[in-house]
């Protein structure tokens, strides 16, 4: 049966460790700004491919998931599974995906502009990249590594004069 009609796993500790590290994260960043989503997993579903699986890509993919299953996108790149740099990056986009499309939420947001963010790297490590503001002294920036967003940065509300 090919793997478009079986039915996905979910990826068993020790499988894939770098995407595993990765996942724990990236979840970080997810429980701080958006707590309660639970934690996302890995699935992995066999490639419908078999030229694919023949040419040493894999003989599954394997799918960032919300805790109920649900995923979007793209499945993880297998060559991103033996650089931790890379890893962390493509795990981070394909969390974001399965957020965006399953929750209908944006996520991360940037605190300081109330932008989505995207996952990139830079010198080596895996960022969250803001765009930055419209004004030309607004410029992108990274926001924090992945796996080191906090929790959003509210302005203060003026106190109110009681009644």
């Amino acid at each position: 049966m090919n793997g478009s009609h079986d039915s996905p796993r979910s990826v068993r500790p020790g499988e894939y460790p770098l995407w595993e590290e990765a996942l724990a994260l990236v979840g970080r960043d997810l429980d701080a700004l958006l707590p309660g989503r639970g934690p996302l997993r890995l699935l992995a579903l066999p490639s419908w491919d078999e030229e694919e699986a023949e040419d040493g890509a894999g003989s599954e993919h394997v799918y960032v998931a919300l805790p109920d299953g649900r995923r979007h996108g793209d499945h993880l790149w297998h060559g991103s599974a033996s650089d931790p740099g890379t890893a962390l990056a493509e795990v981070a986009e394909a969390a974001q995906e399965t957020v965006l499309e399953c929750l209908w939420q944006v996520w991360p947001v940037c605190a300081e502009h109330g932008l989505g963010m995207h996952a990139g790297q830079e010198d080596g490590r895996a960022v969250w990249r803001c765009a930055g503001g419209r004004a030309p002294g607004d410029p992108a920036h990274v926001r924090a590594a992945v796996g080191e967003l906090d929790a959003p940065h509210r302005p203060r509300r003026a106190r109110r004069k009681p009644r």
